[in-house]
């Protein structure tokens, strides 16, 4: 048993262990209920129905089953899509067709006396060989992996873990840790110059809530858990963490701490690593955790900081404790329209360094504005009072306001409702100040809740020869717009050096906010038709945007990662020096580099 159940803390509740029927995000078997080449569940996608319209199937959204007449034309006219250039992706691989396994037969010898279950089925391993970059979901439409795990395995708690890792580190398996497979940094990919036996350890069935402790407002919970089984299970007892990243239906407790998660509700409940009260990681060396469960120590530095951001490279993330709140008494939504993006960063900047944010506050630059009325279907349009609004405002020239240059501000508000009556009026006082106009609760909600769904729009992309990603950086207040309008440019630029034939779609959001800066979305796509390899072409165009980031003095990652995608920039992020003590832990806690997946540096 834990030690930490040994506090004589009488309060605490211990959920009932879950029932062979509990509902969960997915089953053990993902690949029955989402899809094996794209983003999410099965049963809803994007696509052209039999009336040559843009549809959303399935029944789990608030847009599902309803057509989309915008959104057809504005691919066609705004992103050069053709609908008679069809892309199909290639079926499943056959099991002949993946690569072959490499055997170590003592280990496998000896994890079957342990009675923890793995699979070496072929559509098993392959699910967990990727994440969702464009590069490995090109690669699952139209490629083949190299290398892919060699067996999968499932712990069932913290001391399955230190048996698997002890047995890998007696016979030199590489060890890939596996939560809900959401990365977008290449993080899950195994290296093709591993030649040793690579075990997927995936964590999904260590979902428990260990413990709720109300009177302190802690949980502690396994690191499998999903990111809506832990909000569904936490709101059982009146709680919830508050921590929403765009992949909140599929991503793993421990891929947030992996990672050093961020949410978009971020402004009052905190980023993963203002959560984290204590953590316990299997390395191969033993497991490393804090001796007691309080806010603050003073006791040298932190290894909650070693293990924070560490993406599988030293140990196991099994069990975490968490911050916990009061589910909100009150949520309301927002919106407020501006004249142009420089007065929505204005806006930010005035509510973030006043440390008035609510719960949620982001804001869409023009072309996302016009491609969120697009994305409305004919009846109980998501944004049509939105739009509305703005054509009579334009008509009358009341404000100046021009469709083809407005931004819109979404806002969540979470409190009581005296807190959140004193939010709106003075979040909207400072709008007004900086020429924003309320635009109305629906549009906040519609945006919001939107976040769930869009993600599911480039596989439908991919379906007609149409290729999208996003990157997300941090910079500070005075080179936003700096860095929003260069960045923009050199995707413009670059694409026609490429001979991109059609007008790319390159976009921001200004996603969270803090005292002295912002996380800065980009989101970038072109057709690809004519392209000899469209994947290097994105690669190297993003590569010359990031350049630019880093020289507008932004971060490599707000929230991502650095996983193998971006670990080139990684020296200059942290410095030589900086590198070489993260090395220095490696090579201490995993001297045969049993957790060999490779992200942040390449092999030691």
């Amino acid at each position: 048993m834990d030690s930490t159940n040994q506090d004589g803390n009488t309060s605490k509740i211990y959920p009932p262990r879950k029932k062979a029927d509990a509902k969960r995000a997915f089953p053990r078997r993902r690949q029955d209920t989402l899809k094996w080449n794209g983003w999410g569940y099965k049963d809803s996608a994007f696509r052209i129905n039999q009336n040559d319209c843009v549809e959303y199937t399935g029944s789990r959204y608030s847009i599902s089953g309803y057509e989309f007449p915008g959104l057809r034309k504005w691919m066609v006219e705004r992103c050069g899509v053709s609908l008679d250039d069809k892309t199909f992706s290639q079926d499943v691989p056959k099991d002949a067709d993946l690569p072959r396994i490499i055997l170590n037969h003592d280990f496998m010898d000896n994890l079957r006396r342990t009675g923890i279950l793995f699979s070496m089925d072929p559509q098993d391993r392959l699910f967990r060989a990727h994440g969702h970059t464009l590069a490995e979901l090109y690669e699952l439409r139209h490629g083949q992996f190299k290398r892919i795990p060699d067996v999968v395995v499932w712990p069932e708690n913290h001391n399955d873990v230190e048996k698997i890792v002890q047995l890998a580190a007696t016979y030199n398996i590489c060890i890939i840790p596996f939560g809900g497979g959401t990365t977008v940094s290449g993080a899950l990919l195994c290296p093709e110059n591993e030649y040793r036996m690579i075990l997927s350890l995936d964590t999904s069935e260590m979902d428990r809530i260990l413990w709720i402790d109300p009177e302190n407002f802690l949980a502690h919970v396994e690191c499998g858990i999903i990111g809506q089984d832990l909000e569904r299970q936490l709101a059982e007892y009146g709680f919830c963490t508050g921590h929403e990243p765009d992949s909140l239906e599929f991503s793993s407790l421990g891929g947030w701490v992996a990672t050093r998660s961020s949410g978009m509700k971020k402004n009052k409940y905190g980023n993963i690593e203002d959560m984290l009260v204590r953590v316990r990681m299997v390395t191969a060396k033993g497991t490393m955790e804090k001796s007691c469960q309080v806010p603050r120590m003073s006791t040298g530095p932190d290894i909650h900081h070693i293990i924070l951001g560490s993406e599988g490279t030293l140990g196991v993330i099994t069990e975490v404790t968490l911050k916990i709140c009061p589910l909100p008494k009150c949520k309301k939504y927002g919106s407020v329209i501006f004249p142009k993006f420089e007065n929505g960063v204005d806006f930010l900047k005035e509510i973030a360094v006043k440390r008035m944010a609510p719960a949620s506050i982001r804001l869409m630059d023009n072309d996302q504005f016009q491609f969120g009325r697009n994305l409305r279907p004919p009846k109980n349009s998501i944004f049509a009072m939105l739009a509305d609004k703005i054509k009579t405002l334009y008509v009358v020239n009341f404000k100046g306001f021009d469709p083809n240059s407005l931004c819109l501000v979404t806002i969540v508000f979470e409190d009581s409702e005296e807190k959140v009556a004193l939010q709106q009026k003075n979040i909207y006082s400072i709008a007004t100040k900086h020429g924003g106009l309320d635009a109305g609760e629906e549009s906040g909600k519609a945006g919001y809740m939107l976040t769930f769904s869009i993600a599911y729009l480039r596989d439908i992309g991919f379906d007609y020869s149409y290729i999208a990603e996003s990157f997300e950086t941090t910079l500070p207040w005075n080179k936003v717009l700096d860095a929003c309008r260069n960045v923009k440019h050199i995707l413009h630029q670059k694409c026609k050096e490429y001979g991109v034939l059609s007008e790319p779609f390159a976009t921001t959001r200004v996603t969270q906010v803090y005292d002295t800066g912002a996380c800065v979305y980009f989101y970038f796509g072109f057709r690809y038709v004519g392209i000899k390899d469209p994947v290097k072409v994105y690669e190297s165009i993003e590569h010359t945007a990031r350049n630019e980031i880093l020289a507008c003095g932004g971060s490599l990652s707000h929230h991502h990662g650095v996983g193998k995608i971006r670990k080139h920039w990684l020296p200059v992020t942290v410095s030589n020096v900086g590198l070489q003590a993260l090395m220095a832990v490696k090579k201490e806690l995993d001297p045969n580099n049993i957790f060999g997946c490779q992200n942040l540096f390449s092999k030691l």
